[in-house]
């Protein structure tokens, strides 16, 4: 079976725009979330979120590329381009490239617009090009587009485990010779008044902060942003001399089969084993797992379960941290920015802390590693990601 490698990496979500500034900012454990900015806020009850401080698409995009980008695309295609400056023009130089990408809301901002200039404003038109801008698959098609990548180019949504979905696809596509590398990873831009007003129907949404396995959790807290890696087949990458971040080792995806949102200790311990099993590690070569971690009752209950199940006594010694209490949730581009504290603990033997821990919870027993960063030497890592639905997605990253 080919091997598969991560030889570029790129962001830009709540904590920084780029990787070393995200790495910087897991490392001082700073969080990100604060009061939202945004139209019709004076609407909502939840008034919290983790936004991209000062962003401004005029400054990266030209007048003509945003009457086509909606948010979502933009975060994917700035991520994108520092993980091609990083792997190397030469990585997408084939006609057996691809994309992969994974996004829970698509052009939700476009759509939140537009039913707003429609029904809120009157207007009986809309600009020409709302469809293609909200589209789902607009920010992998744009991204084929940019790079000249003519390989196989698709869109994976599953809610909160698209993109871990979508790299075990371009994990799976590149190991069965289908495409030698795949941009590959997530982006999601849902906040907005719609995309908000929605989760808070849930009533999950914290009014505070994210507090992921601490006694006094009052919900999660939505963010915004994209991650993007190029997945490559290793042999390839080596003959190239092309510096490896890590190796995508194994993959597994579940379904709970069961309620369509409260979570399946069940469904997210077989994710985790079979993505063990995919790799060839034992439990006890995996030094930190990337919680999934959303700060609600339900959600760090159930994987705490999850993990004791499938780690035993190892799950004492093993390292689990939620980045979400930092960059908050991304939704759909959750799996990916989190893929990057993986990055940081296999490189720099640095373990994001999950911050805003305060009180311990009998139920959630594991080293959370609380509000500091710690160092560690670590070879094997796994990052969850568990969707409503019942959907669970588990990567296995080991050093390259």
């Amino acid at each position: 079976m080919r091997r598969v490698v991560i030889t570029g990496a790129g962001t830009i979500n709540p904590l920084g725009r780029s990787v070393p500034e995200t790495f910087d900012a897991m490392r001082a454990g700073r969080c990100a979330i604060g009061p939202l900015e945004l139209e019709g806020i004076e609407r909502l009850s939840v008034r919290i979120g983790a936004q991209i401080a000062g962003y401004d698409p005029a400054a990266r995009f030209s007048r003509s590329q945003l009457t086509l980008y909606d948010p979502f695309t933009q975060f994917a295609l700035i991520a994108a381009a520092e993980a091609v400056a990083q792997a190397g023009d030469a990585a997408l130089a084939s006609d057996r490239a691809g994309v992969v990408l994974g996004t829970s809301g698509g052009g939700l901002q476009t759509q939140d617009g537009n039913y707003r200039a429609v029904y809120e404003a009157g207007k009986d038109r809309v600009p020409p090009l709302v469809v293609p801008r909200l589209m789902a698959n607009a920010a992998a098609s744009h991204l084929s587009m940019t790079y000249g990548i003519r390989g196989p180019v698709s869109t994976v949504s599953t809610a909160c485990a698209s993109s871990n979905h979508a790299m075990g696809q371009a994990l799976a596509l590149i190991r069965a010779g289908q495409a030698d590398v795949m941009l590959t990873g997530g982006s999601e831009a849902m906040l907005c008044f719609g995309g908000i007003k929605a989760w808070e129907g849930l009533r999950v949404m914290a009014r505070d902060t994210c507090r992921p396995f601490s006694a006094d959790r009052t919900g999660l807290v939505q963010g915004e942003g994209a991650a993007v890696f190029v997945f490559e087949e290793r042999e390839r990458a080596l003959a190239r001399g092309a510096k490896v971040l890590a190796e995508v080792a194994g993959f597994a995806a579940t379904s709970d089969a069961g309620d369509i949102l409260a979570p399946d200790p069940d469904g997210a311990a077989r994710a985790m084993r079979g993505a063990l099993a995919d790799a060839g590690l034992a439990p006890e070569e995996v030094g930190y797992v990337n919680a999934h971690g959303t700060g609600t009752a339900a959600n760090d209950r159930s994987e705490t379960a999850a993990i004791r199940a499938v780690f035993g006594a190892h799950a004492d010694r093993l390292r689990v941290s939620a980045t979400k209490s930092m960059h908050g949730h991304l939704i759909g581009a959750a799996g990916a920015v989190e893929l990057l504290a993986c990055l940081m603990a296999l490189n720099a033997g640095v373990i994001a802390p999950t911050v805003n821990y305060r009180v311990p919870d009998p139920d959630c027993d594991l080293d959370v590693v609380p509000n500091a960063a710690v160092e560690a030497s670590v070879e094997a890592v796994l990052s969850n990601a568990f969707a409503f639905g019942g959907l669970n997605a588990v990567l296995a990253l080991r050093q390259g």
